[in-house]
């Protein structure tokens, strides 16, 4: 909805105007009305008009010096000129402060309705041409790249459901055909060289930006068939995930291999998993590009590979396995593996060696969410020859096993520590996690608690229920929304997780005392939605 204002001496007049059409039906709200251009030049100094309707012959401030001053003051506010009196220096001022339209007292209904609806059609694609610019700028803000990236990484950490939401979020981020489409994961690492014994090595992990920005440079490349991303669990990696295209991957591997070579002097060292087709697919993807990264360069890595798409453990047999250690079972835990490295070792070494990385990675991230430091000697994708000392399963056994005992044994403190531990890995599963659909239940079922009891015990922890604490987190993010880009409200409204703009709004308001749109104005200028509740 557009707002107009109705500048004219006559109260009848304006008055007139107000009836003589369906101002609503054709896209406007009568803002307010004025009786002079003194008096209008105020109102607009305080609210925002799309267009003004003013007489030209009035007192204080007559039409010509109005529309001099509009011009100088609000150079996109569109006017209509409404006089009596055919005088050419009327028209020639219309004409020379842009003047949308020049109508003729008494106005006819249609000619009103006309000139409106034109100058409604001028705003409709000024509307349009913004959000696209808007859309784009914001598409090459830093801000949508680590959004864009987020939802990566939780593509790959989780086997989601291709509902609705996931869908728009897709479509948000460019990614909706390539949840139709082939792709494989690439895992990407430095490694120090071979040096004499007088030589001082050069550590990878100091030069993990350069080797960042090296990576999405040359992804971008390759123009929509390439997103590189990094997942905090593995800081010494960078992650690819690249349409399955054997002409792309070829390049991507060469640029990477060769811009290291010349820039960098690492060895670099990428794993390759296998095909997969569906977000659902993604997980298993990235875990056996990562399992392809760990496995020793002495070994054949093409009799390693399973079937396209598979990995050696089902998805079903890992969270099972995920279950024990999360339950704190641990001699069905250690049953369980060892029945699996034996299965694995009489089959081949290469499917021993990667059901041992892949067990590995399942437990790696219960350790992360639960705070849980791994030692370096227990961080086995920082050694990945080390996998060569397990080479029987009672080792393998060993050494997985004393992992999923230290989990076990350090979640398992006393009461009052371990509930503080799990409301605080509950407060990080919101900070990653708060523009998707979540609620109590949900989050207490994953962290094994009756949604009852984990209420209160996360409202004695935080100070605050998990209703108000969710909405501060996704407020927060929405702030930060309004006042760097300049998205509209259904957008930022579905970013941060609220249910809709409306809702969003309201909440707003309640917490900061002004609209989004006020709070927007407020604090930068130069940024306008076009109203609280845009139509989507």
């Amino acid at each position: 909805m557009y707002k107009a204002l109705i500048v004219d001496d006559e109260l009848e007049i304006r008055q007139g105007l107000r009836l003589k059409i369906d101002w609503e039906n054709l896209g406007f709200h009568i803002a307010g009305e004025a009786s002079n251009g003194k008096e209008a030049l105020d109102f607009l100094s305080n609210e925002a008009v799309d267009v003004v309707l003013t007489d030209m012959n009035m007192p204080a401030m007559d039409g010509m010096a109005f529309l001099d001053a509009c011009r100088e003051q609000f150079p996109t506010l569109r006017t209509i000129v409404i006089t009596g009196y055919e005088d050419f220096q009327y028209a020639k001022s219309a004409v020379r402060n842009h003047a949308r339209d020049y109508l003729l007292k008494p106005v006819a209904r249609d000619e009103l309705a006309s000139a409106v609806t034109k100058v409604k059609e001028e705003l409709d694609n000024e509307r349009r041409s913004q959000n696209q610019e808007s859309v784009i700028r914001w598409r090459l803000s830093q801000y949508y790249k680590e959004m864009k990236e987020h939802f990566i990484v939780q593509l790959v950490k989780e086997q989601p459901e291709l509902d609705s939401f996931m869908r728009h979020r897709s479509r948000l981020f460019e990614l909706e055909s390539w949840h139709s489409q082939g792709v494989f994961f690439m895992a990407a690492g430095l490694r120090s060289k071979q040096l004499t014994d007088n030589a001082q090595a050069r550590t990878p992990d100091k030069f993990r930006l350069p080797f960042d920005i090296l990576c999405r440079e040359i992804a971008d490349q390759f123009e929509g068939n390439v997103q590189a991303f990094r997942d905090a669990l593995y800081p010494g990696f960078m992650f690819f995930v690249i349409a399955e295209d054997e002409e792309i991957r070829a390049s991507v591997s060469r640029a990477l291999r060769d811009n290291v070579a010349a820039f960098m002097d690492f060895e670099l060292k990428l794993g390759e998993g296998q095909p997969v087709t569906g977000f659902e697919r993604w997980k298993s993807g990235f875990l056996s590009a990562l399992a392809a990264w760990n496995m020793p360069d002495t070994m054949d890595r093409q009799a390693a590979k399973p079937p396209a798409g598979q990995t050696v453990l089902s998805e079903n047999t890992v969270k099972l396995m995920e279950r024990y250690v999360v339950r704190g079972e641990t001699e069905t835990f250690r049953r369980e593996v060892g029945r699996e490295l034996e299965e694995a070792f009489r089959s081949s070494q290469p499917a021993y060696v990667k059901t041992v990385f892949q067990l590995y990675l399942m437990l790696e991230p219960i350790a992360g969410e639960a705070g849980i430091r791994l030692e370096a000697d227990e961080q086995l994708w920082l050694r990945p020859d080390m996998v060569l000392s397990l080479d029987t399963p009672d080792k393998a056994l060993h050494f997985l096993t004393r992992i999923a005992d230290k989990i076990i044994r350090l979640t398992a403190a006393e009461s009052g520590a371990e509930e503080a531990k799990f409301v605080q890995a509950a407060c990080h599963f919101i900070e990653e996690n708060y523009m998707y659909d979540l609620n109590l239940t949900m989050i207490a079922e994953k962290f094994n608690y009756n949604p009852s009891y984990f209420s209160e015990m996360f409202k004695n922890k935080v100070g605050k229920t998990f209703v108000q604490y969710l909405n501060e987190t996704r407020m927060a993010h929405a702030v930060r929304l309004l006042e760097d880009t300049a998205l509209g409200l259904w957008d930022i409204a579905e970013l941060t997780g609220f249910s809709g703009a409306s809702y969003f709004s309201s909440r707003f308001k309640r917490m900061f005392g002004a609209s989004p749109s006020e709070y927007r104005q407020r604090n930068n200028a130069s940024v306008k939605i076009d109203s609280d509740i845009p139509n989507k």
